[in-house]
């Protein structure tokens, strides 16, 4: 334990700070848009495109890996909006907060904060399957619960686009992140054989060094930025249930999926599948409250459930890498 504390104490202080920055305004709220674009545009995507241009492209896309985080990540989306969803007794949120819930419940911050983290408790093979599951929830996981939301009656009581064109438009925003982009390029350079100029590489290994200590650091700035744009008291019982799916459920069903697939005959790498049940336990990605505000969503409700789950992952997290035996060799 000792071991995980001396990695994930670091990483969730830094958390903190950005949250105490803002809040105390000594990083002011106009500059946290700013500071996400860094990380978002520049010091995350060289990261990525080191990492896919160091691993081999079988192990960047396992498809049994991401086979058995998809069907997890469909099963907690849907699992999320049946008991969320609204009751006759009059109980719940309406469809568009059901499936914004749905998707704090499902999208662990792998990007900002799970790459970085696994990678320092596992050594640079876990960037593999986590890179799998940062595009799982890209083109799947935010495409589906943003179709889901877009299902229901707009809020003038006109009905929404299709659901197709609804899946296209997010699709086309998955495909505007630089994320894929830059994952891409690195394993076609490494697929090449070819190496970039040193200056070059250079600059790309400064952003990269950069993304992770202000990745962290911006996930507490926008933690205390969406929770001054909520609008709304949220109950108890209407967020914490969401954190406690996103941390517990989720990585449970993720080992279960996958033990039973490998009972099956499926080739599921034990190590593979202990990274996919740790990126599972991760607290929610921040930035989906930044999505929840553009359509409309109560960002009050999915700013509380990431803060829940991101304030209770400290311990669970760990905990859980303990009892997975990592530290112990």
């Amino acid at each position: 334990m000792q071991a995980i504390l001396a990695v994930t104490v670091p990483f969730f202080a830094l958390v903190l700070c950005g949250y105490l920055a803002a809040r105390q305004r000594v990083l002011p709220e106009a500059a946290i848009p700013g500071l996400n674009a860094f990380v978002l545009f520049f010091a995350l995507p060289c990261m990525l495109f080191r990492f896919g241009a160091s691993q081999p492209f079988a192990q960047l896309i396992n498809p049994s890996l991401i086979a058995i985080y998809a069907l997890a990540a469909l099963v907690i989306v849907f699992f999320t909006v049946a008991v969320t969803l609204r009751r006759v007794d009059g109980k719940g949120v309406d469809t568009k907060n059901a499936a914004f819930g749905a998707l704090v419940a499902a999208f662990p911050n792998t990007g900002f904060m799970g790459v970085p983290l696994l990678v320092a408790l596992l050594g640079d093979r876990a960037a593999g399957p986590v890179i799998g599951t940062i595009l799982t929830d890209l083109f799947l996981t935010s495409s589906l619960c943003i179709a889901l939301a877009q299902a229901g009656p707009a809020d003038d009581g006109q009905p929404h686009d299709s659901v197709w064109a609804t899946v296209l438009r997010s699709l086309r925003g998955a495909l505007s992140n630089p994320l894929p982009w830059s994952i891409g390029l690195g394993a076609a350079l490494a697929a090449s054989g070819l190496a970039l100029p040193e200056p070059v590489s250079q600059v790309i290994k400064m952003l990269a060094d950069a993304a992770s200590p202000v990745a962290l650091f911006t996930i507490g700035a926008v933690l205390w930025r969406a929770g001054q744009h909520a609008h709304t008291r949220t109950p108890l019982g209407q967020y914490l249930p969401v954190a406690l799916i996103k941390l517990f459920v989720h990585p449970l069903l993720v080992l279960g999926i996958g033990l039973l697939l490998r009972a099956g005959g499926l080739p599921v790498p034990e190590f593979g599948l202990m990274v996919l049940m740790l990126a599972a336990a991760l607290p929610s990605a921040s930035n989906v409250s930044l999505l929840a505000e553009r359509y409309g969503a109560d960002n009050g409700r999915v700013a509380r459930i990431i803060m829940a789950s991101t304030v209770l992952a400290f311990l669970t997290f760990s905990l859980l890498a303990w009892g997975v035996g990592v530290g112990r060799g």
